[in-house]
């Protein structure tokens, strides 16, 4: 057949190859955005300027709050190339596009050929997964980490496995899941963990645990995961009982850190994150194989998958800490069953299951002339209109693809159609990320930091006073004194609070006994700064922020 001869193994590097050109391009477009993007840089830049590469800190504070293996990457690459915003988003581009080949690898491995092109495709191309390969966060570090420990098990554990194919991936399992904690902590560990426990309780496969390489596995995760660990605790002992206690559990249990959602919050950002694929992903779900072999007592893949998959979204739905890209793990297991599924339909059901797709385009390109209506005091209505034209760019890529494939699938070819789907749709997310640049005058603190940096003198304070931009303190290459603001900076502050100011009359009278001084502040603090008749001079402001300057 025409389909099985495209999924040569050439004809599957060049889509690859163009994939990741579409992947890679707009890396350094955007300016960072708070407040993750800013954190993220942030951590490796101080990391790499002081020197100190084994306890992060933001702001100069001390920051526990995620292990450091991410920062430490980051780090690297502003060693090699610089300290650009590319260069800051390298490590979530890179592992997110690994994690494409890896889908697309191990799909091909467990599934044959076809299915794993198509995993690739869809993992591709999914809206969520796009924005989270753009976007630094440390959940794609995690994800692809968790991912790879997921392909090695999956091809340590196939019937035609030998021996030595099962101990060498095992290993890559363990190996892969150490890393996974080192990027975002327990979960890298406790997620996989569940998932073999509830399926070999499903299964009844208790042979399976003899499968595991427990002892020199668990010999390889210490070997990678622990030292860190230990020697962060050494150097601050505060570390453990904060990061092990309150970090995961009390984040579990806690609704205190603005994070808690109702139990349908995953709902909507799982089918608009499988997008263009969310009919097929319920289908998928709905008709999934829970038996890839005949033997009742072999390994099933596609179930483990399914485990996978329900073990990570009831884990952050029952969570009070909610935010969208939690669930992001479950996409490349997805992924590989989508890609599974997709070798079996017919194109008439591709067809159905893309009209609705064709539908939600067609409506984005009606809707984006709307967003230029849109404003608030802090991000003003020409900022939407200035992105309302990319929204529209995307819309029609985005309906184009779709419309070509419909029609592909029309004349029976299915491969084509579905690989203009994913093409058409990576391209259409990578403008709408790119084109949130647009808002970056509000988002992001790139421009006023310009003109900052004229006013910039060594060894002058810099005063933060209510609040903290996340973005500036890397457009400035340095750090800021807090006053009367703490936030997720609390713990530091309480290891270090010299470095703090606690209210504004603090603040008064250092700023009065400086004979240099620059501050941020909200314009609103910035307003009553200048009724109460402080000393100050204006020198930069936006609608989130004022920067002032001793006279």
């Amino acid at each position: 057949m025409a389909d099985t001869a495209a999924t040569s193994r050439r004809h599957v590097l060049w889509l690859l190859a163009v994939m990741a050109v579409l992947w890679f391009a707009n890396l350094d477009y955007r300016h960072l955005a708070q407040p993750d993007e800013g954190r993220y840089a942030e951590i490796p830049r101080e990391m790499l300027a002081s020197g100190d590469w084994l306890t992060p800190r933001l702001n100069g504070l001390k920051y526990f709050e995620k292990p450091a293996l991410q920062y430490w990457a980051t780090a690297a690459a502003f060693r090699l190339f610089g300290e650009h915003e590319w260069s800051a988003r390298l490590w979530n581009a890179l592992t997110g596009f690994l994690g494409i080949v890896l889908v697309c690898f191990t799909g091909r491995r467990v599934f044959g050929a076809r299915a794993g092109l198509y995993a690739g495709l869809v993992l591709g191309s999914s809206l969520l997964y796009v924005l989270a390969g753009h976007i630094i966060t440390l959940d794609m570090g995690v994800t692809f980490f968790m991912t790879l420990g997921l392909a090695g098990f999956l091809l340590a554990q196939q019937p035609t496995a030998s021996a030595r194919e099962n101990r060498l991936w095992m290993h890559v399992t363990w190996a892969a899941l150490a890393l996974a904690v080192l990027s975002k902590g327990l979960i890298g560990l406790v997620l996989p963990g569940a998932t073999l426990v509830i399926y070999t309780l499903i299964q009844r496969d208790w042979a399976l645990w003899t499968r595991l390489h427990l002892a020199s596995g668990l010999v390889l995760f210490a070997a990678i995961s622990a030292p860190w660990f230990v020697a962060v605790t050494l150097a601050n002992p505060e570390f453990f009982r904060f990061f092990f206690i309150y970090e995961h559990f009390g984040r579990f249990l806690d609704m205190a850190h603005g994070r808690y959602q109702p139990w349908w919050y995953f709902v909507p950002i799982l089918l608009a994150g499988a997008l263009p694929w969310p009919t097929l992903m319920l289908d998928t779900l709905a008709r999934a194989r829970t038996r890839d072999h005949a033997d009742k007592n072999a390994f099933q893949p596609s179930r483990f998958l399914l485990v996978w998959i329900a073990v990570i979204y009831l884990f952050f739905t029952l969570s009070n800490s909610k935010l969208p890209f939690y669930i992001l793990p479950i996409f490349p297991a997805l992924a590989l069953l989508m890609g599974q599924r997709l070798t079996r339909i017919s194109s008439n059901t591709l067809f159905w299951h893309s009209t609705p797709t064709v539908l939600l385009a067609a409506a984005g390109l009606a809707f984006a002339p709307w967003v230029a209506r849109l404003g608030n005091p802090e991000t003003p209505q020409a900022l939407f209109a200035a992105y309302a034209p990319w929204i529209s760019a995307a819309a029609a890529v985005w309906l184009l693809g779709m419309l070509v494939s419909l029609y592909l699938f029309q004349l029976e070819s299915v491969r084509r159609g579905i690989t203009v789907i994913a093409v058409s749709s990576l391209v259409a997310a990578q403008l709408l990320g790119s084109g949130f640049e647009a808002l970056s005058p509000s988002y992001s603190a790139y421009r006023i930091a310009e003109q900052v940096k004229p006013y910039l003198k060594p060894g002058s304070p810099f005063y933060s006073v209510g609040m903290y931009d996340q973005t500036l303190p890397f457009y400035l290459k340095r750090t800021f004194t807090l006053v009367g603001y703490q936030g997720e900076l609390a713990f530091g502050i309480g290891q270090e609070p010299w470095k703090f100011l606690p209210d504004v009359a603090a603040f008064k009278q250092a700023w009065l006994a400086q004979p240099y001084a620059l501050a941020i502040m909200p314009p609103d603090i910035y307003r009553q700064m200048e009724q109460d008749g402080l000393p100050m001079r204006l020198i930069a402001q936006d609608p989130r922020r004022a920067v002032v300057a001793t006279p």
